[in-house]
């Protein structure tokens, strides 16, 4: 049986706790709210930007500038840690910097602290936009971290990537590995997990906190616990994009609709808007159109019409060959004749002549 825990002992493992939580409680700190990623109004051109050594629009340099590290923008002497010592005396301005970020363009203080500490944690070192690939030295805006998949975002692009962030790039909730329902879902990798597939074998997972995911490393969460939306296609005929009707449907191609068809034998495809009856007994609904925007009795009669077409074109083709047959027996029957008419003339004259012989003997 374990030992009970003294008095002593759980104060000191409170103790223990609370300064491991202030220790990383930078780290913890919100992107938005550091000192390098503050908000700046440039003193000459008044655009407002993320805070910079220079203006980004104009380069001019600004009055007050603000440390990166700590976010003083005037040094006070409290203590030694100062590198450039200015005993009795406050600095502002020119007079308190003493380097510049290479990472997110902002000055630094003067003091050692800060001037130790800030380039190898700077929190916009990786800092590029995941959906237009610019850095912080490519915009002026500031920079911020998506709240589903923590990926750096820049001003511009913030809203419009957290609005179409919760989808999977999956047609279903099924785990990435077998045909289960996946539990986890990691909205960086766009993927979902089951109990099993989520934890790795041989690795202890610490209770209360979030499983990793096994592809990136990112926390995962529940997929109910999320407003996730799955991967789908519009299927239709892509052989031309016409305008909208007028009863708010897009039609692609010839004789198919999405959004304002109509269904047959009482029952209706889709599911937008109530149901009405037609005169012909026909149940319009919104969704897609079986007959285009067409009724099938217009259908009917149009195929019909395109029968008799065809059936009359058949017509006047044979009665166009039998004419062509007659004109070519009158033909033969006219070059037979003149044969006939040329062999007797030539057999007449040749009885002449055997005439004409015996005459003169």
């Amino acid at each position: 049986m374990p030992k009970k825990k003294t008095g002593a002992r759980k104060k000191a493992e409170k103790q223990k706790d609370r300064q491991r939580t202030i220790r990383l409680a930078h780290l913890e700190r919100p992107l938005g709210d550091r000192p390098c990623n503050a908000s700046m109004e440039c003193d000459t051109c008044k655009r407002r930007q993320k805070s910079r050594a220079f203006c980004y629009f104009c380069m001019s340099v600004q009055r007050l500038p603000i440390c990166a590290q700590c976010g003083k923008t005037k040094c006070m002497m409290k203590s030694s840690d100062c590198v450039i010592k200015h005993a009795g005396q406050f600095t502002t301005g020119l007079q308190m910097v003493g380097a510049i970020c290479d990472y997110c363009e902002a000055w630094i203080c003067h003091g050692r602290k800060c001037l130790t500490t800030h380039p190898c944690s700077c929190p916009l070192q990786d800092a590029e936009c995941a959906e237009c690939k610019r850095g912080v030295w490519d915009h002026g805006g500031r920079v911020f971290r998506c709240s589903f998949c923590s990926c750096y975002l820049c001003e511009d692009d913030q809203f419009e990537h957290q609005a179409s962030c919760q989808r999977l790039e999956a047609e279903s909730y099924k785990c990435a590995s077998c045909n289960r329902h996946g539990q986890y879902s990691c909205l960086r990798c766009k993927v979902c997990f089951c109990d099993e597939h989520v934890k790795r074998k041989n690795f202890k997972y610490p209770k209360g906190q979030p499983i990793p995911c096994p592809k990136c490393g990112h926390e995962t969460a529940e997929t109910k616990d999320l407003s996730v939306s799955t991967r789908n296609y519009s299927y239709g005929r892509q052989g031309g994009h016409d305008d909208d009707d007028d009863d708010g449907s897009r039609s692609y191609g010839d004789g198919y609709a999405f959004g304002g068809g109509y269904g047959y034998s009482g029952y209706s495809y889709g599911g937008q808007g109530d149901e009405e009856e037609d005169d012909d007994g026909m149940r319009a609904a919104g969704g897609f159109g079986v007959f285009g925007h067409r009724n099938y009795d217009e259908d009917d009669d149009d195929d019909e019409e395109d029968d008799d077409d065809e059936e009359d074109d058949d017509d006047e083709e044979d009665s166009d060959d039998d004419d062509d047959e007659e004109l070519e027996k009158e033909e033969k029957k006219v070059v037979n004749q003149d044969e006939q008419d040329a062999k007797e003339t030539s057999v007449a004259e040749g009885v002449n002549e055997v005439v004409k012989g015996v005459d003169n003997l």
